[in-house]
């Protein structure tokens, strides 16, 4: 003790030549004082004399320095009042100085310490206070939190930081008191969560955490939405932070059973965080809520806990099954939960709608059968999310829509789904009930087929949209459904094919042509079919009988119309097999006064089948027994003249669509010359058509029919046919012209003996002049042919031709030709001179 008396006695002494120069003008005096306090203060002195040398000696001085004008006297004052409050007994006994004095120099509403350095010295020291003092800073409350308002939101980042500490140490070392001002530091704490330093956003959240803990509670809902976004954060420690504040709420916040409902979310939102470690202590934290909740609230749980239900049997397969306690916890908030979920899923920040439909996906997984209450609500949020702009919103409401199908029964969803897809067919309707189905079982949903596949194949459903996203949807229905379903489809295989029927028919359906034939394959081998034929031959009937039932009213514009084009075309040789039925349909809709664009469309349609009769429409041989029929009531019509350029466009489609017949070899000569007459008499009005392609098929089909008849034809009937042929050697055409010559030549080889020429000279002899006046044609190949049919043409009256190329041979260009000619009609008259002698 008498040690410690002397050494008190020299300190001070020595120290009080210091103090007094700690008022003298020269700042370097002032500074050269400090520095000597402070060797003699950190001397090897004991605590007990330090504390008596600082509570009468230096305290005072040393806070009047915090003052001083000259920022290094500031700093060396603040390192010695350190140093004594880290070594004394009893630090608490100079509270009521050194409170007041921080307070004047950190808690007033402008910076007074201007250097950011020495700001967060003495932040340093207050935090050092708290930790010294503890409880005994209880009276002034309202002083720190002054001080901790303002260092809070200090522009100096480490200043931030270390207050959020002080704050933090402040609120555990006086909690019976703290609560009373712990609101006060929520704003400051609000006001720099989001700063740009993610270690100032750390301890800002740790902070949070720890001040709502202290305090009455009452301020969670201010810092929730804060929270929330931090959730996006790009920092993963930030993400972190906010997760293990979240979970040590929902396991000692007070009144947390009151704030359930808006912690839940925040922490399962960390469940499916990128950063395996986050998601990794949010489910522990989540885990411990639920066994926590589960034990506190035991009694109420008895049954459930005795009698547990078994896991779902169709449990998503890799997931595990959330304990009870979870799994209660999220039944009976469900209910406040998903209001603000369905508004943040359709936020306009992209990020919220991700997180929101990601923990839609982990609400329902843990509500299972109970969320079959909250359907409407479920159904509306996701026909609106389903369409999202981004994918992964998109995706996360299909998972959600799949464990709808999952949980509940598909009674009850049905009921929801289907009459808002009548009541407005849009694609999201059918986006969710084809992810409902693929969530579903077989053993489910095995009653409702017919329901859901007749519903679906109702023209208002599945005509409802020619956008190629409501196609998509409809065929990913049927999808999904012969995916679950497998063999049970057999029982609805028909609405199946008039739904894929129907995408074909639409315009949009080139997209998609690929998707729905390997659609119709899988809808075949579910029922072991053996490809797509034994499917259309299995529903070929049917499938006629359907699109055939208001036949007498389509127009060009009809679906109907189309989906009998798919049918036809895309049944290939199974359309030989229902003839009977095909040909009456083509009958009734082919006849003149049915709609001309419609008419030109069909017959463009059967032009191509009959280009590979064989593999279509004549694939059992049998289309011959209705070719007649087909001729006569169908072409030879719509050959038949009339005004306007759509007419003119059907007997051009028509007459191609009659040589492609008679060139397909589907009908023998004999059945060819049971219709020759009527076909030939309707084809010659054909050579006047404006249409370059009508009168060259026209050509063609006369020049076929005279090959097959030959003799056959009578002289009056051949007088018909030469003249329109002869007026087609001055066509605009030189492919029409040819063909017409060559056909010319083919007429010639008919003539037979009831074609006497003394009779028909007249005829004859207008046949040369107008074939001479066109061997001067500037074609040569034109020429050539003329040339050729003169030559067969000398043998019917040579001594004729021969008058008639004297008397036009001086006029000739070509003089070699009618030479040619001279020569071969001699030969043709000597042969005559021969046979008569």
């Amino acid at each position: 003790m008498a040690a410690d008396s002397e050494q008190r006695v020299s300190l001070s002494q020595n120290l009080a030549r210091h103090l007094n120069c700690l008022s003298d003008e020269n700042k370097s005096a002032r500074r050269r004082a400090l520095v000597a306090i402070q060797q003699e203060v950190e001397g090897s002195l004991s605590s007990s004399a330090l504390q008596e040398v600082f509570e009468e000696q230096l305290l005072r001085p040393l806070l009047r320095c915090l003052s001083d004008s000259t920022e290094k006297c500031r700093e060396i004052a603040i390192l010695i009042l350190s140093h004594c409050v880290r070594n004394v007994p009893m630090p608490q006994n100079s509270l009521p100085y050194m409170i007041p004095a921080i307070t004047q120099r950190l808690g007033g509403q402008e910076i007074v310490e201007p250097a950011e350095e020495l700001r967060l010295s003495l932040t340093e020291l207050l935090t050092l206070i708290v930790e010294v003092c503890g409880n005994k800073l209880a009276p002034y409350l309202d002083e720190m939190v002054r001080i901790l308002q303002r260092a809070i939101v200090d522009p100096f980042p480490d200043v931030k930081k270390q207050s959020c500490k002080c704050a933090s140490n402040y609120a555990k070392a006086i909690p019976e008191h703290f609560h009373m001002q712990a609101e006060s530091l929520i704003k400051p704490l609000m006001q720099t969560i989001s700063h740009q330093h993610s270690k100032v956003r750390i301890a800002v959240i740790q902070t949070t955490g720890t001040v709502i803990q202290y305090s009455n509670g009452k301020s969670v809902d201010d810092v929730l939405s804060h929270l929330a976004q931090r959730l996006f954060d790009d920092a993963p420690q930030v993400r972190q932070a906010v997760t293990v504040v979240v979970g040590n709420w929902l396991l000692d916040l007070r009144d947390r059973y009151s704030y359930f409902h808006k912690l839940i979310p925040l922490l399962l939102s960390s469940i499916t965080d990128d950063m395996s470690d986050i998601r990794q202590l949010a489910v522990n934290y989540w885990e411990k809520t639920g066994l926590q909740w589960e034990k506190e609230n035991e009694e109420n749980l008895k049954d459930k806990l005795d009698f547990s239900a078994p896991c779902p049997a169709y449990y998503p397969s890799g997931v595990t099954r959330p304990g009870l306690g979870c799994r209660e916890l999220i039944f009976r908030n469900l209910s406040k939960i998903l209001p603000a979920i369905s508004h943040d899923i359709t936020d306009w920040v992209i990020g919220t709608r991700i997180k929101a439909s990601q923990l839609l996906t982990v609400l329902l997984l843990h509500a299972e059968d109970h969320i079959t209450q909250h359907m409407e609500l479920l159904l509306n949020t996701l026909y609106r999310s389903c369409l999202d702009e981004e994918a992964q919103v998109v995706l996360n409401s299909m998972k959600s829509a799949e464990l709808i199908g999952t949980f509940v029964n598909p009674e009850v969803f049905l009921k929801l789904i289907l009459p808002s897809l009548k009541k407005c067919p849009l694609a999201s309707h059918l986006m969710i009930l084809a992810a409902v189905i693929r969530g579903s079982t077989k053993e489910m949903l095995q009653p409702y087929l017919h329901r859901i596949t007749s519903v679906i194949s109702q023209a208002e459903i599945c005509q409802g949209s020619e956008k190629v996203l409501y196609l998509e949807q409809l065929l990913c229905a049927i999808q999904s459904l012969i995916s679950v379903c497998q063999e049970d489809c057999k029982d609805v295989s028909f609405y199946c094919m008039k739904i894929l029927i129907t995408i074909l028919a639409s315009p949009a359906s080139e997209n998609l042509y690929d998707k729905v034939q390997r659609t119709l394959l899988t809808l075949a081998e579910v029922q072991g079919l053996h490809g797509l034929q034994d499917l259309y031959r299995l529903h070929i009937q049917q499938l006629l009988e359907w699109v055939s039932e208001k036949c007498e009213h389509w127009t060009s514009f009809s679906v109907e119309r189309v989906q009998f084009e798919v049918i036809v075309t895309e049944s290939g040789p199974v359309v030989g097999e229902v003839l009977h039925l095909l040909m009456p349909i083509l009958k009734t809709y082919l006849q003149p006064t049915k709609d001309p664009q419609m008419r030109l469309k069909i017959f463009t349609m059967l032009s191509k089948l009959l280009l590979k009769a064989n593999e279509t429409v004549n694939s059992q041989g049998q289309f011959h027994h209705y070719s007649e029929s087909l001729i006569k009531d169908v072409f030879v019509p719509n050959l038949k003249w009339c005004a306007g350029r759509t007419a003119g466009a059907i007997r051009t489609v028509t007459i191609s669509c009659l040589w492609t017949l008679l060139q397909s070899e589907v009908l023998s000569p004999q059945e060819i010359l049971q219709v020759q007459d009527v076909l030939m008499s309707q084809v010659i009005t054909t050579l006047e058509e404006e249409s370059k392609i009508s009168r060259l098929m026209s050509c063609r089909i006369i020049r076929t029919l005279l090959s097959i008849c030959k003799h056959q034809l009578d002289p009056d009937k051949l007088n018909k046919i030469y003249p329109e042929l002869l007026k087609r050697l001055d066509d605009a055409s030189d492919e029409v012209r040819d063909t017409a010559a060559k056909t010319l030549g083919l007429w010639f080889k008919c003539i037979n003996h009831e074609y006497e020429r003394t009779t028909y000279r007249s005829h004859i002899e207008f046949l040369y002049r107008g074939l001479l006046l066109h061997l001067d044609d500037p074609d040569n190949s034109l020429q050539e042919t003329l040339l050729e049919v003169l030559k067969e043409a000398s043998v019917i009256y040579p001594s004729l031709l021969k008058e008639e190329i004297e008397a036009v041979q001086h006029k000739h260009r070509s003089q070699a030709y009618c030479n040619q000619l001279l020569h071969h009609i001699q030969t043709c008259i000597n042969n005559e001179l021969t046979q008569t002698m």
